[in-house]
């Protein structure tokens, strides 16, 4: 029964379904650069279900742990998906360095970023999700709301010891499908693979950080040559304003 419900309010939500733009919400012309040009014209921005967000932080032990772990310029990640109650959600683990995932209105989310200095992109869904799609995708991320921030897994990116390598990734690093911690990409890309959205033989959401989902591709040669984002657009800046 609830599997039902998550269908029809899919079907039935406006802000998902060509409704109201929510006021101050643009995005601009899409492109792989983390420079700081807003590219015209930009365009109003609704946000669907299976948008990527991502953002840069200003806080140095970020950037410079992102940079040790070779992911530098691009620091958090979410993913958009429709609440069971109709809502538009953002799930994201860690979000402004907190410790546990939290959910959050996208628009809301995104404006408290760029007001903090940062850079926020949205990769949209180029290809939209189907009913069932965006209800396994809610029931995933509902599921994940309130479990704390995988600190440790994190930490031990930037040793010997983590799932990312030129060999390692090829055999670690697999989908889990529920975690009881987990960092901001990481549950991005078990979120897709939970949704259909990504071959869940390739994917290695632990060895996945925010500036693989930016560009769609990765200095990890497993990667480089296995994560797809072809149903996606280019990252296109967000702004509130045009």
């Amino acid at each position: 029964m609830g599997y039902v419900i998550i269908l029809l309010l899919w079907a039935a939500c406006p802000g998902f379904a060509g409704g109201a733009v929510p006021e101050g919400s643009y995005l601009y012309r899409p492109a792989f650069s983390l420079d700081d040009d807003l590219r015209p014209p930009a365009e109003p921005y609704v946000p669907q279900p299976g948008d990527i967000f991502l953002a840069t932080d200003r806080a140095r032990w970020a950037r410079a742990g992102h940079w040790f772990a070779g992911g530098a310029g691009v620091h958090h990640s979410g993913i958009v998906f429709l609440r069971s109650d109709g809502r538009p959600a953002l799930i994201e683990a860690g979000p402004f360095n907190s410790i546990t995932v939290e959910v959050m209105d996208p628009i809301e989310h995104m404006r408290e970023h760029v007001r903090a200095g940062d850079k926020v992109w949205v990769r949209r869904r180029r290809v939209p999700l189907t009913p069932e799609q965006c209800a396994r995708l809610t029931a995933f991320a509902e599921r994940q709301e309130g479990k704390p921030f995988a600190v440790l897994r994190l930490l031990g990116q930037v040793t010997p010891l983590r799932s990312r390598g030129p060999i390692r990734t090829w055999f670690v690093g697999k989908p889990h499908g529920e975690r009881d911690r987990w960092f901001c990409s990481e549950l991005v890309t078990e979120s897709c693979v939970a949704a259909g959205l990504m071959d869940a033989t390739a994917a290695r959401p632990a060895a996945t950080y925010p500036r693989d989902l930016f560009f769609g591709r990765s200095l990890n040669w497993y990667l480089n040559t296995h994560l797809c984002l072809d149903d996606w657009d280019p990252p296109a800046r967000w702004a509130e304003c045009q």
